[in-house]
């Protein structure tokens, strides 16, 4: 179940600070998931009390690219894709161990 609204964690400066600080762990998701399906998916891979989630979706950005190809400037526009974040606020005495975590299932 998890494994299909989990797709990663956020490993960022930020996110280490917030998981040092308040007891906070960030995720990519799914973009069809809701609160409460983050939630029992965090709570069954991780064995963890989750106390609140919040989601974040980040919108995908349009991209300019220029390339220089035997001498004639070539000028390209892609798009990011767009995905969906949650940070994920666990409680007192629960913690992520990402080496830990049942990496097997």
């Amino acid at each position: 179940m998890y494994q299909s609204i989990i797709i990663k964690p956020v490993l960022t400066e930020k996110m280490a600070i917030l998981q040092e600080r308040e007891n906070k762990y960030g995720f990519l998701v799914s973009k069809n998931s809701n609160k409460l399906d983050i939630k029992r998916a965090i709570e069954k891979k991780f064995d963890v009390i989750v106390t609140k989630v919040g989601i974040i979706n980040m919108s995908g950005k349009i991209k300019n690219m220029t390339m220089k190809s035997s001498g004639k400037t070539i000028r390209t526009k892609g798009a990011r894709s767009s995905y969906k974040k949650a940070i994920v606020t666990l409680h007192k005495d629960s913690t992520i161990d990402y080496n830990e975590s049942k990496a097997a299932s």
